[in-house]
């Protein structure tokens, strides 16, 4: 006996065998058993995801000895006939290749006779949107107003190219794109009812090659099969995909992880001579950076697809594993602009190793919510960092307020919670990136002496403050429209208006504490009292810009050029376009 390709050996024959479809289903065993039966349907969806399937079981529904039922007993001469695709009241028309008016005009002749041996004429047409135009208007009379033993069952991929009046007229049906876990349940299945070995991977790896179509799936399956010899791995199934192992991925992370350059490229040039799809690579890291995630912030909701993050979602901070996931969409999308995909490649994971924690025990610190933050005493960095990476570490600087023109270390000292041993928690995050948690500055070491305050407070002092603690963003704004009215010794004082006190919300508040801690030297709660004290840094620049656009047009007023203007046309000068000259 000759093979039997998995896709047409499997394909549903009830209802109850579909996968990923059960909407349509549901609608179409209710009509069935209701005897509700409209004359007209339409399928739409992309390709492989079961539209001339779900026609042909309908079809077989119909005309059924049993029926007409949603449970067609597929042992009646209807049923074997339509499943053998040789019942003579099954006309099925693929528009694709019969797109003119005379096929139409055969078809419409033809409808007209009684059904030979079932109980109703389906017409099922594939790929409808093909007909030329005069072909949908030969059909739409037939279409409307059918005769009572006939039925059409329209299949398409694309309903956008069907004229309105066809639409209309068709009781729609949109089939959904089966996702990667309904795929994967199918082909465990089958693989299970054929006695074929298979590892989890593979079968992953496939499902997500599928791109929502069962039918791709398992076209996929059986070529995966026959380059195993008769088995499902997953070093054959990247080889024949030409996508790169997840074990491969996650040396890639894990050389990011420990600031290992050298190794990082080495490991690049390995996966580079598999002519992968540097595309699919980078999906498969974002991929590995999700799963991550999931584990280390909610990791009941983390799935078991044969690969263990624990040891990464352990020792890897929560924020680096957010910024890594948007380097690597934000690379993948950006490929076709390099100079060529490997370049592209590369550049998205030196970004990641740019921006990579410089401190092993911050990486293993922030690593998941569901473990207690920092090291105890008495254990060793490496304990506390269960992936085993290596870090790079960062001489501890003096825990003194930086100086202004020294860029690294003052992003730095912003990091610094205070303490001899500051510099322990510095991090080569970037300046505008989420900082420490609060609750690290804190709880300071016992031993470690307060640094104390070298600025003035007075109101004057508040603008440099901000700058200081580079407060940007939400908390800058709150921090612009509040007015400094003293530092104290674990609190500074605030006066804020009532117009912005919508601001001053708990999250923010808790980051201006944060922030104003790191640039003080000390843990420090903020304090707001309404009032009207001194002005805030963003009234004063308002004050400022409205003295500057004042004094440009009293400029471009007194211009001798625009004063002959007026005096000759009658023109006048718009206030309100006078925009002041930086400088």
């Amino acid at each position: 006996m000759s093979y039997q390709a998995l896709a047409r050996k499997w394909r549903p024959r009830r209802f109850s065998e579909l996968v990923g479809q059960e909407h349509v289903v549901r609608a179409l065993a209710h009509a069935l058993d209701s005897g509700r039966l409209h004359h007209a349907f339409l399928f739409t969806g992309t390709r492989g995801v079961g539209k001339t399937t779900i026609a042909r079981i309908f079809a077989k529904s119909l005309n059924c000895q049993h029926g007409p039922t949603s449970n067609p007993c597929g042992e009646c001469g209807a049923c074997v006939e339509i499943d053998a695709g040789r019942f003579v009241d099954l006309l099925e028309i693929d528009a694709a290749s019969n797109t003119g008016i005379d096929n139409v005009r055969e078809l419409i002749d033809n409808a007209q006779y009684a059904p030979t041996r079932g109980r109703y004429k389906v017409y099922l047409i594939d790929e409808v949107h093909m007909l030329s135009k005069s072909a949908f208007n030969a059909l739409l009379k037939t279409l409307e107003e059918p005769p009572p033993h006939v039925k059409f069952l329209l299949a398409t991929t694309d309903p956008q190219k069907l004229p309105v009046t066809v639409l209309s007229r068709c009781i729609k049906f949109n089939l959904k794109r089966l996702t990667a876990e309904q795929i994967v349940g199918q082909m465990r299945s089958i693989l299970g009812a054929e006695g074929i070995a298979f590892d989890a991977e593979g079968i992953d790896v496939l499902a997500r090659a599928a791109d929502g179509s069962l039918r791709d799936g398992l076209s996929l399956l059986d070529q995966a099969i026959a380059h195993g010899g008769g088995a499902l791995h997953a070093n054959e199934v990247h080889a024949m995909l030409g996508t790169v192992e997840r074990a491969k991925v996650r040396v890639l992370l894990e050389r990011i992880a420990a600031g290992d350059g050298t190794g990082l490229l080495a490991e690049i040039e390995r996966i580079a001579s598999f002519a992968p799809d540097f595309a699919q690579v980078l999906d498969e890291l974002a991929g590995l950076l999700h799963r991550t995630q999931l584990a280390q912030l909610v990791p009941e909701a983390a799935s078991d697809d044969g690969v263990d993050v624990r040891d990464l979602a352990g020792g890897l901070a929560a924020q680096d594993v957010q910024l890594w996931y948007q380097i690597a969409v934000t690379g993948r999308r950006d490929l076709p602009l390099a100079p060529t995909p490997r370049v592209g490649f590369e550049m998205a994971l030196l970004r990641m190793l740019a921006f990579a924690p410089a401190d092993g025990k911050r990486t293993a610190e922030a690593g998941s919510r569901s473990e207690p933050r920092g090291v105890p005493e008495g254990r060793t960095a490496e304990a506390a960092n269960p992936a085993g990476f290596a870090s790079r570490k960062e001489a501890p600087t003096s825990p003194s307020l930086p100086a202004r023109n020294d860029a690294a270390a003052e992003r730095q000292a912003t990091r610094m919670p205070g303490g001899p041993n500051a510099g322990e928690h510095a991090a080569r995050a970037p300046r505008d990136f989420q900082p420490e948690p609060a609750e690290r500055f804190v709880e300071r070491p016992a031993a470690a002496a307060p640094v104390p305050d070298s600025r003035p407070s007075n109101p004057g002092s508040w603008p440099e403050l901000i700058e200081r603690a580079e407060l940007r963003g939400p908390v800058g704004e709150l921090a612009r429209n509040s007015s400094l009215i003293a530092i104290e010794d674990k609190q500074v004082r605030l006066a804020i208006r009532p117009t912005h006190e919508h601001l001053a919300d708990g999250p923010l508040v808790g980051t201006l504490e944060q922030r104003l801690g790191a640039a003080l030297g000390r843990a420090i709660k903020v304090k707001f009292e309404r009032g009207d004290g001194a002005e805030s840094p963003a009234e004063q620049r308002e004050r400022a810009d409205s003295e500057r656009r004042q004094a440009a047009v009293a400029a471009v007023h007194g211009d001798p050029v625009v004063q002959s203007l007026i005096d000759t046309f009658g023109a006048r000068v718009i206030a309100d376009s006078v925009r002041p000259v930086d400088g």
